[in-house]
């Protein structure tokens, strides 16, 4: 009689399923290597599969990062502008945004470590144009916010709106390069509404 294997089954999933849970794996990975390190091997044990599986869903290993960046795009954004949406004034969405960047780095610590892995590259590759629109539209949003602070009299008359969507984003790198260089991700919570409420000091308009 033939012995049952001992291989565990590999549990079939739907396309879409097993490709965002390749982008899960890859993502997770990020939080303690850099993307360049990460193998295809790695991403394929990370899930269950063989390489060959692996490559049945994504043709390379850019196109895992690529799938992987597309959806850091939708959910960050989509994440911000809901926050921006939930506030009742311009400073208010402000620091609602601010918090919900904060918050999902806190949950998502390899995502700031793949944008700046790619940011650093000198080839203008896909990818890095990815995290290109993505610092567009975040930057959109928040020339639109400092925008509507000045015309409700919130913010300085002669805000430098560019500079200040700058410092913006500024801050809340400065806060995750901090936590990543101490391995405390979650230490963001804690320095994030000190460093905030400097930033409002800078941007509000004096009695």
């Amino acid at each position: 009689m033939k012995q049952a294997s001992m291989q565990p089954a590999v549990t079939r999933l739907p396309t879409e399923a097993r490709q965002a849970e390749i982008v899960a794996a890859a993502l997770h990975l990020a939080q303690d290597s850099s993307p360049a390190a990460i193998t295809t091997t790695d991403l394929a044990n990370a899930v269950g599969l063989s390489q060959g599986a692996l490559f049945k869903h994504f043709p390379s290993k850019e196109a895992v990062w690529l799938a992987a960046m597309a959806w850091v795009a939708e959910h960050l954004l989509r994440s911000l502008h809901l926050a921006a949406q939930q506030a009742s004034s311009p400073l208010a969405a402000l620091r609602n945004v601010f918090d919900a960047h904060v918050n999902f780095v806190v949950a998502y610590p390899g995502v700031p470590r793949v944008i700046f892995h790619e940011l650093q590259q000198a080839v203008d590759s896909p990818l890095k144009q990815q995290v290109r629109g993505l610092m567009q539209g975040y930057r959109q949003l928040l020339l639109g916010l400092l925008e509507s602070a000045v015309q409700r009299g919130d913010a300085a008359p002669d805000l430098d709106a560019p500079a200040a969507a700058t410092l913006f984003v500024g801050i809340v790198q400065g806060l995750v390069m901090q936590s990543m260089l101490s391995g405390q991700i979650s230490s963001m919570n804690t320095e994030a509404p000190r460093v905030f409420q400097l930033y409002l000091c800078g941007i509000r308009k004096t009695p």
